[in-house]
């Protein structure tokens, strides 16, 4: 597939009416970008239950699905095997993904968010089997998982259900050597097993977006075309074997600017490789707090501690101070402060960068509450 083919709309982070109030998509914003989307050639959407407090695939389905033929796209949609204990969930769970969504079938279906404990629950509920009954019945075309575990894991699940076709993993050029994620390790195992690949996180949650000063230097001089955003989709793109790579936009001039830029996009040669590799080991060195903000440890938070806005927050402390303070005290306003944290743990089972996220809320406390 050519790289100008591999664009997907992730619909973790659409525009919002209020952007402290993440269950309210802004619908007329939202269909003007899946029109620009759809005009330009691309087709390929990716939602989840769990996405925007479950507003996500109600909102593909008013401003894309009740707009469009069904062949003028295509849809990922996943079972969020974290939230599932009993086999006896995920039928319902299905169809009302499948209500919500207005499709009677999905193109691509995932097992959402594997690790080693949720694949212990697929393997006791039977997840894989019910998997490829819906393809059997026409309700899956293409079966896979996404993935957030090392690639040992990784191997295992492969080696055991050879049946699945797709393997979602998280992949950047910040992630590809870091030990804990083992992107590239990851992405040479689902090879190995002669998987196609989907990408998702291509630009770390908008880190690889904000990359600091010096590093986005260094990628103006090497080609000033192209925003740090489109060199780190560009990474992600130029890996073989990956069918499409997901972009979480959440505004009209992003998708104007992605769009654009895969049009014409080449794959990276070797030295822009290297570039990017070492332009990560200066960025990873100024990130605090590794988060992604995909907001799962928000919905498990009994506190509701808005998780990710502080540590985003934190993030910025060290740069300037009076406007992490702003941005800190913005998010606490009608939410839970760090000092309510009852250290539960139950975010951190939802975690797919697996943080230590009791012991981080603790250090925003210390730095903002004092």
């Amino acid at each position: 597939m050519e790289l100008k083919q591999k664009l997907s709309f992730g619909l973790m982070r659409l525009p919002l009416k209020n952007k402290l109030i993440q269950t309210g998509v802004d619908h007329a914003a939202f269909t003007q970008m899946a029109d620009t989307f759809l005009s330009a050639g691309y087709r390929h959407f990716d939602t989840s239950i769990v996405y925007h407090g479950g507003f996500s695939e109600p909102a593909f389905r008013d401003c894309v699905a009740k707009r469009y033929p069904r062949d003028a796209f295509t849809i990922t949609d996943k079972m969020p095997m974290f939230m599932i204990k009993t086999k006896g969930r995920l039928e319902p769970t299905f169809q009302k993904e499948l209500d919500r969504c207005g499709v009677e079938f999905f193109d691509y279906y995932w097992l959402h968010s594997l690790n080693k404990k949720s694949y212990a629950t697929c393997e006791r509920i039977g997840a894989f089997e019910w998997l490829e009954q819906k393809k059997q019945e026409g309700k899956v075309l293409h079966t896979g998982f996404s993935f957030h575990d090392n690639a040992d894991v990784l191997d295992e699940i492969l080696s055991k259900h050879p049946e699945v076709e797709y393997v979602q993993l998280q992949i950047n050029y910040l992630d590809w050597e870091d030990p804990k994620v083992q992107s590239r390790l990851c992405y040479e195992t689902a090879r190995r097993h002669g998987k196609r690949i989907m990408i998702m996180e291509p630009i770390k949650g908008g880190a690889l977006a904000n990359v600091p000063d010096a590093v986005k230097a260094v990628l103006q001089k090497e080609d000033p075309s192209l925003s740090p955003a489109v060199w780190a989709l560009r990474f992600a793109a130029s890996l073989e074997w990956v069918d499409f790579v997901l972009s979480g936009m959440s505004s009209l001039a992003q998708m104007e600017e992605n769009t654009a830029a895969f049009q014409k996009l080449e794959p990276l040669t070797e030295a822009q490789t290297a570039l990017l590799l070492r332009a990560a080991e200066s960025i990873r060195s100024g990130i605090a707090i590794p988060c992604t903000s995909c907001r799962y440890c928000v919905d498990a938070c009994p506190m509701d501690i808005p998780i990710p806005d502080y540590f985003s927050a934190y993030n910025k402390y060290d740069d300037s101070k009076h406007k992490a303070q702003a941005e800190f005290s913005q998010h606490a306003e009608g939410h839970g402060l760090p000092q309510a944290c009852i250290a539960c743990h139950s975010c951190e089972s939802h975690c797919p960068q697996n943080l230590p996220i009791a012991e981080l809320i603790g250090h925003v406390k210390e730095r903002f509450e004092g």
